[in-house]
């Protein structure tokens, strides 16, 4: 059978992945297994859900659903097929005045949360994954997180769930009428889930068990509580299916109540002399009203202690020492603070370090959060080449947490596991504990099959514990689940499995499964590749920040295709070796925009595209590179060349129709593969006689009019262009201005940078820097560059500098328009208007700079409303990316330009040219600098 035929006489054959790159680079997840799919399909209706679960029982493969892949144990893997959400399934409704939310399985769970932000409410689950953690897998393994404890986790928050059983049947219990349809028309399996709650009803020990375990965290097995809790066969089914890992149906849609968001949050990081004093600090902590108790271990303060927020003294802390990062929050101020003095009023109980210090300020706050939020990451961050990073979730009664926490150190020592640490909800007696493992021997396979055999029996056994708290079973605790529950509720298990998935084709080998050896199958390879592959741990965070993610691929998978590809040299594997490189090409260099907010989310700062810039620079022939440093030698004549060329393209379009560059460069494409293509928002080139010989003997700033400006600073009906509107506001606000001498041989280098030419950058980043050293009388006078990008990048080119020219460069003073806008033209600015509402679209250099408050802010400053949309993102652009592959920002702008089809306002604003182009291209209206919003409102 040719599986892709068959699945393209169901779906487009766009949405059918087949090819060699597609089913390696899905074959991981954040797991430590790794299966390769017959094929990926996307799917985005319930009808087409319904037509693949009937190919899966016609040809019986197995089907898989897979959203976010943040999952730990093995879940949203297969080699069968692989239905992949993350494209779609994104409708959301807030409802109830935030009262209520009705999201379907494709959208993030953070974006969930700033759909309800301004009603003051958010979900009730908050894992550490949840910027890239999407609503179905949230669902599906009865998410929770550091706040909501048991009884705001999925389980117990969600209102109403729509699903399709395995038959292509589809039940709401919203819809009353759905009650007795399923009881008329599922009546075998109505019948099978009476007589299982009849078992456990009439069974007191059984029935004591699951409520008692249910008190804390539990995602071991099946929901059992859904048989004690609810009445209906209906409504028992569809919690059974919270946390069934996509075992038995696919949920299409969950209402869910919302809890508070408060406004007021107050967080601190305490030290304490031991895990000991640590636990008995949790009680009165929770008694105090604190809203998060996050526990941290010595080995993982020194795992962080290296980061930007942690105090330098931590590198001293004792060696038993450990943390609780708390965090109180309300809605009134004062109520907040009133616990916040109660608690530091009794710190003289407590065996503390030093005296805590809160912090009520957003970045702060955020980033110690980060802090916690990345310890996983950053133990495998910091692993041996070649091992897997392992993270396990159990639960101990509060009151045994000390004792049971100083058995598994104990099991570490004794199995050689010297760089473990333990982290976790200690509130909740949930810990989660890393070690990082390799599985290239058989010797050390055994080692952690006997290790996590003795972590079962001390869990279960001693301290009556729970094996998995809120990550799932999955495959790695597949084979303990009749350890935790007895022989009775694993039959029952088996039983629900079978009766509604009697084909046994959802997800299988996952909860339900009779190989007690299946934690050990299937694990990762992972060889040495390069240092940004060897670092990652796949967790996928990255992935919703990546402007190529519904195009080709994302961060995450491009190292899962650079392992493969050294797995395949190393086995001799040369054709499926040359086959997936060819592909890569395509979808992992040519459509990677560079832009770097793939570093922002991980949180061991990996940037995927300094890896990309590499691997092109490797690809750069000699003649190639010999042609760049040509053009940076000889960059003034160039920028002549390419006005004269854009002239000539305007020129050509007024004469033949606005559309004849357009389709002439299509036409150069097919005899010049990746040419750049002209696009509607190209304008003649701007006037440069505003700048030049605009110097003055003692300036307030240097302005270094980029290149961008200085070639495509046009904007459509305006008077002036880019670099004349500066100039003006300058004027209007008295700040004395000079602009760099030569500035048409100046280049901040990014576009040698982003292709990989580095002898080309290494020459312009030399170059600059001692032309803005001398222009700037030797650091002394700000400089403003009118791009945000390539402020971004003249911050960042040390590493390609002289030692000389690096030490220039931490004494220049670089603003972009933002900052300059912010600090220096505010404080001035006589605002002689207002905008009504504006449109702001954030570049990534914004984010990476960390001023986007600043942007917002001068965006207020002139404007009654300020609107950023929810899905502002890299537009893909890449400085001239989007001229040689347009789909990338067609498809990057996506969901930004959905999100404000129906918005209407005064003006769209950005802070890079090119962006700016992007984005009108998207909107089809006319995206601006900030520059513009300032000079007509001052």
């Amino acid at each position: 059978m040719d599986i892709a035929l068959e699945l393209k006489n169901i779906l487009p054959p766009s949405r059918v992945k087949t090819r060699y790159i597609d089913l390696v680079s899905y074959a991981s997840d954040a797991g430590f297994y790794h299966l390769v799919p017959k094929a990926v399909v996307q799917p985005i209706n319930e009808v087409e859900i319904i037509a693949l679960f009937q190919f899966s029982q016609t040809y019986s493969i197995p089907l898989v659903f897979r959203t976010g892949g943040t999952s730990l144990s093995g879940q949203s893997i297969t080699d069968g097929i692989l239905v992949d959400l993350s494209h779609s399934w994104k409708q959301i409704a807030v409802e109830n005045d935030g009262d209520t939310v009705r999201v379907q399985p494709g959208m993030t769970g953070a974006m969930v949360n700033a759909h309800l932000k301004k009603y003051g409410k958010k979900i009730g689950p908050d894992p550490a994954s949840i910027n890239a953690a999407m609503m179905g897998g949230i669902v599906s393994n009865n998410s929770s997180g550091m706040c909501c404890g048991v009884a705001l986790n999925s389980y117990h928050t969600v209102k109403y769930l729509r699903f399709i059983l395995p038959n292509g049947n589809t039940y709401s219990t919203e819809n009353k009428d759905d009650y007795s349809r399923f009881q008329n028309t599922e009546n075998e399996l109505f019948i099978n889930l009476a007589n299982l709650q009849h078992t456990i009803v009439s069974n007191a020990e059984l029935h004591d068990k699951i409520r008692k375990k249910y008190l804390t965290k539990n995602t071991v097995g099946y929901s059992l509580n859904a048989f004690i809790d609810f009445k209906h066969p209906l409504d028992i089914l569809a919690h059974l299916l919270i946390g069934a890992e996509g075992t038995l149906a696919f949920i299409s849609e969950v209402v869910l109540n919302t809890v508070p968001d408060y406004k007021y949050k107050s967080t601190a990081l305490l030290y304490f002399h031991s895990i000991f004093d640590a636990c008995k600090a949790i009680v009165p902590l929770k008694n105090s009203g604190a809203m998060m108790v996050e526990l941290m271990d010595r080995a993982s303060l020194k795992a962080v202690e290296n980061m930007e927020s942690i105090p330098h003294f931590v590198k001293t802390l004792p060696e038993y020492a450990a943390a609780l990062l708390i965090e109180y929050q309300e809605n009134d101020f004062e109520a907040m603070d009133k616990k916040v003095n109660y608690f530091l009023s009794t710190t003289g109980n407590l065996n503390l370090i030093q005296t805590p210090i809160f912090t009520s300020h957003p970045h702060e706050m955020a980033a110690l959060w980060k802090v916690r939020k990345g310890l996983f990451p950053a133990v495998g961050a910091v692993r041996a080449s070649g091992t897997t990073v392992i993270l396990e979730d159990v639960a101990f009664p509060v009151e045994k947490l000390g004792d049971a926490i100083v058995d598994l150190h104990l099991l570490f020592k004794k199995h050689h596991y010297d760089n473990a640490i333990i982290f976790g909800h200690a509130k909740d007696g949930n810990i989660h504990f890393v070690v990082t493992q390799s599985f290239n021997t058989d010797h050390e396979i055994n080692r952690y099959d006997v290790f996590i055999k003795e972590v079962v029996e001390l869990v279960v056994t001693k301290y009556d514990g729970t094996l998995k708290a809120e990550h799932g079973t999955g495959r790695n605790m597949a084979p303990f689940v009749e350890t935790e529950w007895g022989g009775l509720g694993y039959e029952i298990m088996k039983r629900l499995k079978h009766s509604v998935d009697p084909h046994l084709l959802l997800n299988p080998g996952v909860i339900i499964n009779d190989d007690k050896h299946t934690h050990l199958k299937n694990l990762k390879e992972l060889p040495t590749v390069e240092h940004e592959v060897d670092t990652c741990i796949e967790c996928g965070y990255c992935e919703h920040k990546c402007p190529s993610k519904d195009l080709t691929t994302t961060p995450r998978r491009r190292i899962v295709v650079r392992r493969a590809l050294k797995t395949l040299e190393n086995n001799g594997d040369t054709a499926n070796y040359n086959l997936l490189k060819e592909q890569f090409q395509y979808d992992g260099l040519d459509t990677c925009a560079l832009d770097g907010l793939c570093a922002t989310a991980c949180p061991v700062d990996i940037n995927t595209g300094d890896l990309v810039k590499r691997l092109r620079s490797e690809n750069h022939s000699t003649f190639a590179n010999t042609v760049a440093l040509t053009v940076a030698k000889n960059f003034a004549m160039v920028q002549w060349l390419v006005r004269m060329a854009i002239k000539s393209g305007t020129l050509i379009n007024s004469f033949f129709g606005k559309n004849t560059m357009t389709s002439l460069t299509i036409q150069i494409r097919k005899i010049i593969p990746n040419s750049p293509l002209w696009t509607p928002q190209i304008a003649s080139p701007p006037s440069l006689s505003a700048i030049e010989s605009h110097t003055i003997t003692n300036p307030d700033i240097i302005y270094f009019p980029s290149c961008i400006s200085r070639v495509l600073g046009t904007y459509e009906g305006k008077e002036k262009n880019n670099m004349e509107t500066f100039l003006s506001i300058c004027k209007k606000t008295n700040i004395a201005v000079s602009v760099l001498k030569n500035v048409n041989s100046s280049c901040c280098g990014q576009p040698f940078s982003s292709k990989g030419h580095q002898d080309a950058y290494h020459v312009t980043a030399n170059t600059i820097i001692e032309k803005l050293w001398n222009a700037t009388q030797f650091g002394t006078i700000p400089v403003v560059i009118d791009v945000s990008s390539c402020a971004y990048s003249l911050k960042q080119m040390g590493s390609t500098l002289t030692a000389e020219n690096k030490d220039k460069l931490k004494k220049l003073q670089i603003l972009d328009t933002v900052a300059f806008l912010h600090d220096m033209v505010l404080p001035k600015s006589q605002v002689k208007r207002y905008k009504n509402s504006i449109v702001l679209h954030s570049v990534c250099a914004l984010e990476k700079l960390k001023i986007e408050d600043k942007f917002i802010g001068v965006a207020k400053h002139f404007a009654k409303e300020v609107i950023v949309p929810k899905n502002n993102g890299c537009c893909g652009m890449a400085g001239d990316r989007g001229f040689i592959f347009p789909e990338l920002t067609k498809s990057a702008t996506n969901d930004e330009a959905q999100e404000l089809n129906n918005v209407v306002c005064d003006g769209y604003y950005a802070s890079t040219k090119t962006c700016e182009m992007a984005m009108s291209q998207a909107m089809n209206t006319n995206y601006e600098s900030i520059l513009y919003l300032v000079d007509e409102c001052l």
